[in-house]
């Protein structure tokens, strides 16, 4: 565990040592920074950053212009440059997004129109003989082949992450959680909680805690409660197929109004999962209801109809921290600095679920903009 003086001034401090955290943690390094995380658990990446499905999306669903699509797009390039660079595992099998139906079909078209706006210009249309071909256990009434979407081992992405922000003078205080703090003068005074307590100021405050961001930005002592979002939990079960994967590709259903639906993905083992499906919740809950498995089952015979009984065991939850209730549209990934809620030197991101493991790389590069850090003046631009 670092040990650090926290009677001291750092120049950034992060909250949160999840995949955000550690990217924008990286990032700030880069620039010449000194960074501090502050970590409430013992080892990095245990939230959000860990329960997911590790595939790199292409930026296809995501409405034009919104943080979502640009930063997704971009990340997706910087990420896949990254992972070759630095030896993390990770595979291009590309994805269809399947039309189950024949009255789903026109929303494929809405889908390849709305991609190529964000910039994603490589999909191909296939008919279901030509879905057949390359996947002969989907059935389906049409869909899109996008070669870009890929799967990589997303802790092995942290470690890189984590490593190369260290390597340039960062540090992590482990099981070190942020207790509150206040704005005063030209800067931030946070107080840490854990073993030995104690009180670190910085000039630089980031706040990537994930499901705790909103938590984190209440407990700072003169930050205007109107640029706190309200957070909701959506919780996604996924569930594991026993045996060998019948799909060589990630099969997604067209999309619905809050997730992409019960996908298959596989993870760099091969292990083949099914999920997210969307549960509201009141509070974070990382059990899976095996009550949920029938619901899967009818998902994915829709475009699987030759699923086994019994072919479906538990597998883990992810819970998502959602910024609109259920019932209204999806929310912007939200990214406040000084321009929007007028503290210098502070940065709060809010709402950073899927696609935000793809798009980490270039949050990172945003969040380190909104503080005056822009490419092309320090070495993140020649970091890969």
């Amino acid at each position: 565990m670092m040990t650090v003086n926290m009677t001291d001034t750092v120049d950034t401090l992060v909250i949160g040592a999840g995949v955000i955290g550690l990217a924008i943690a990286r990032r700030m390094a880069l620039a010449g920074r000194e960074v501090v995380v502050l970590e409430a658990e013992d080892a990095i990446g245990t939230g959000i950053s860990s329960r997911n499905s590790e595939v790199i999306h292409a930026g296809i669903y995501y409405l034009e212009g919104s943080l979502r699509a640009r930063l997704c797009v971009a990340g997706k390039k910087a990420l896949y440059d990254y992972l070759q660079s630095h030896g993390v595992p990770f595979r291009s099998r590309g994805k269809l997004v399947v039309a189950t139906a024949e009255d789903e079909v026109p929303l494929l078209d809405a889908i390849e129109a709305k991609a190529k706006a964000n910039g994603v210009d490589d999909l191909t249309r296939l008919d279901p003989d030509q879905v057949s071909d390359i996947e002969p256990a989907v059935k389906c009434a049409g869909a899109l082949l996008s070669p870009s979407t890929g799967i990589f081992d997303s802790h092995a992405y942290m470690l890189a992450l984590q490593g190369e922000a260290e390597d340039h003078g960062a540090a992590i205080a482990f099981s070190s959680p942020f207790e509150g703090g206040v704005i005063n003068g030209d800067g931030i005074t946070v107080r840490v909680g854990g073993a030995e307590p104690t009180e670190i100021r910085c000039r630089h405050f980031i706040n990537t805690a994930g499901l705790g961001a909103q938590s984190v930005a209440t407990g700072i002592e003169g930050f205007p409660a109107e640029h706190i979002p309200p957070l909701y939990y959506a919780k996604g079960d996924y569930f594991i197929l026993t045996g060998k994967s019948p799909f060589e590709r990630l099969i997604y259903p067209v999309p619905g109004p809050v997730g992409l639906g019960v996908h298959s993905s596989v993870d760099m083992g091969g292990q083949c999962k099914f999920g997210p499906d969307v549960e509201w919740i009141d509070t974070p809950d990382y059990d899976v209801d095996p009550n949920q498995a029938e619901k899967f089952y009818q998902a994915i015979r829709r475009y699987w109809p030759d699923l086994p009984d019994g072919a479906l065991q538990p597998g883990y939850v992810g819970v998502r921290p959602k910024l609109a209730p259920e019932g209204q549209p999806a929310a912007d990934f939200t990214v406040r600095g000084p321009e929007t809620h007028g503290i210098d030197g502070m940065v709060h991101l809010f709402g950073i679920d899927s696609p935000g493991l793809t798009s980490s790389l270039a949050i990172a590069d945003y969040a380190a903009g909104l503080l005056g850090f822009g490419q092309g003046n320090d070495k993140a631009a020649e970091s890969g």
